[in-house]
C-alpha cells in the first residue's frame, strides 16, 4: 500500500512538473512573439519616412518634436497595458491575446526612434546583453528556492520612485539624473524579472489548469516579462548604446 501511495506521489510530481513546464513555456513563447513583433514593426517604422513624419517632427534624421499621433502612440502603450492589467477578468480568452499582439505592435511604433538614436550595431549589441541579463535572472527566479516576494516588495517600491523621479527629470533634463535613473532601472527591472519568475510559477499550482483563466494568467505573465525586458533593454541602451552623429 505504501508503495502504491509512493508511485501515485511520484506520478502526481512528474504530471506537475511537465505541467508548468508547458505552462512557462507558453508565457516565454508569448513574450519572444512579442518582442519579435516588436521590433519587426519598430524597424519598419524607422525605415518608412511616412510613418516617421506622421508621428514626429524629424530633421536630419532626428525626432525634433512630436505630432499628435506621435503623442497618441506614446501613451496608448500604457492605457492598454492597463485595460490589460484591470480589465483581464472580465474579458474572453481572444480578446487579451488580441489586445497583447495590438500593446507589442503599439510599442514597436513607439520605439521606431531608437534607430534614428543609436546605431544598430550597439542596438543588436544591448540586445543581446539584455536577452542574457533577463534569461539569467528569469532562470535563477525559476529555480531558486528562496521566497522573493520581500525582494519584489522592495523593487515595486523602488519602481514607484524611479517613475516619480523620471517624471521630474522630464522637467529638469538633467542627463547626470538620467544616467543615475538608468542604473536604478536596470537593477530593478532584473530584480523584478527574478520576482515575477517565481511568482508566476507560485501561482501555476493555484489555476484550473484547464481553464480558461489559466490562458489569461499566461497573457498577463507574458505582458509582464516582456515588460521587464523591454525596460532593461531601454535602460542599458542609454547607457552603452552608441549614439548616431
Amino acid at each position: 500500500m505504501a508503495l502504491q501511495d509512493i508511485q501515485q506521489r511520484s506520478s502526481t510530481v512528474r504530471e506537475y512538473d511537465a505541467g508548468l513546464r508547458a505552462y512557462m513555456l507558453k508565457i516565454y513563447n508569448y513574450m519572444a512573439g512579442g518582442l519579435i513583433l516588436t521590433g519587426l514593426i519598430a524597424l519598419y517604422s524607422a525605415q518608412s519616412e511616412a510613418l516617421l513624419s506622421a508621428m514626429y517632427n524629424v530633421q536630419s534624421n532626428a525626432v525634433v518634436g512630436m505630432k499628435p499621433l506621435g503623442w497618441v502612440v506614446t501613451f496608448a502603450p500604457l492605457a492598454l497595458v492597463m485595460f490589460l492589467s484591470f480589465g483581464l477578468r472580465k474579458m474572453s480568452l481572444a480578446t487579451a491575446q488580441l489586445s497583447y499582439w495590438f500593446y507589442a505592435a503599439l510599442m514597436g511604433l513607439s520605439l521606431s526612434t531608437i534607430f534614428l538614436a543609436f546605431t544598430g550595431e550597439s542596438i543588436t549589441r544591448v540586445f543581446f546583453i539584455t536577452a542574457g541579463t533577463f534569461g539569467g535572472m528569469s532562470l535563477y527566479g525559476y529555480t531558486t528556492r528562496r521566497d522573493l516576494t520581500g525582494l519584489g516588495s522592495f523593487m515595486t517600491m523602488g519602481l514607484i520612485g524611479l517613475i516619480i523621479a523620471s517624471l521630474v527629470n522630464m522637467f529638469l533634463k538633467s542627463n547626470g539624473m538620467q544616467f543615475v535613473l538608468s542604473v536604478i532601472g536596470v537593477l530593478v527591472f532584473v530584480g523584478l524579472t527574478a520576482f515575477e519568475t517565481q511568482k508566476l510559477k507560485q501561482l501555476y499550482y493555484q489555476l484550473d489548469n484547464e481553464g480558461e483563466s489559466t490562458g489569461k494568467i499566461v497573457i498577463l505573465g507574458a505582458l509582464t516579462l516582456y515588460l521587464d525586458f523591454i525596460n532593461i533593454f531601454m535602460q542599458l541602451l542609454y547607457l552603452f548604446g552608441d549614439r548616431r552623429r
